[in-house]
């Protein structure tokens, strides 16, 4: 999955830009409290893109 993808995904379902990392980006929902990193990679593997949603507690990405 495309980075960029991921990010609408996330963005989509409410989750916010909190802070840029070394080599992740951190984003953070709102409503649950949760945050997770996402890497600056251009390609994300979808088993770590399943992983970023799950710990941010949103709907999975479908292709």
């Amino acid at each position: 999955m495309k980075r960029r993808d991921l990010i609408q995904h996330l963005e989509r379902h409410g989750c916010e830009f909190l802070r840029e990392g070394g080599n992740h980006t951190v984003y953070v929902n709102q409503k649950t409290r949760k945050c997770s990193t996402v890497p600056r990679h251009k390609e994300i593997i979808d088993f770590l893109a399943r992983k970023i949603c799950k710990d941010l507690e949103i709907p999975t990405p479908i292709k």
